[in-house]
């Protein structure tokens, strides 16, 4: 299965965009992620089986891409993500709190949070995704969730 590139982009960019910052934490190498993920789609013959299985691959692209990134030489000379967050509008004081708890997180736990929370996967689609086991991803999930817990009440009970 095959599906035109600018409906994918249209319906997947702000999801892929939204994983591949949650490993960079730099919206810039989050953008470019997203467009390397497109152009190596547009460039591969690969058959996929679903809809599904092009966004899981596309995501899992740009999420390599972004990791590829953050080890560069040229990653230690940019704006950091703080300075993005700056200029988000949130509802709520609690809900930036809660993102900021996310993005302080490891790499490793911070990706498994974004795709179980914020893209629904499930544990398989994330190891599928990731290419970990589901077991790992449940480890990673108890680990961050509890790094979390420990992460917010601190910030809580300040208030």
């Amino acid at each position: 299965m095959r599906l035109p590139a600018d409906y994918l982009a249209e319906k997947y960019q702000e999801n892929i965009f939204r994983a591949a910052l949650s490993v960079s934490k730099r919206p810039g190498d989050a953008e470019d992620a997203v467009q390397d993920a497109f152009v190596q789609y547009l460039r591969s013959d690969r058959d996929f089986e679903s809809e599904e299985h092009i966004k899981a691959w596309l995501i899992r692209t740009a999420i390599n891409r972004a990791k590829n990134t953050v080890v560069s030489f040229w990653n230690r000379n940019r704006i950091a993500w703080e300075e993005y967050m700056a200029d988000i509008p949130f509802e709520e004081d609690k809900d930036q709190i809660l993102v900021e708890a996310v993005m302080e997180l490891p790499a490793k736990y911070r990706i498994v949070i974004h795709l179980f929370y914020y893209e629904d996967y499930s544990v398989s689609e994330i190891g599928e995704i990731l290419n970990v086991s589901q077991s790992a991803i449940k480890n990673r999930l108890l680990r961050a969730r509890k790094m979390l817990k420990e992460k917010l009440k601190e910030d809580w009970i300040d208030e």
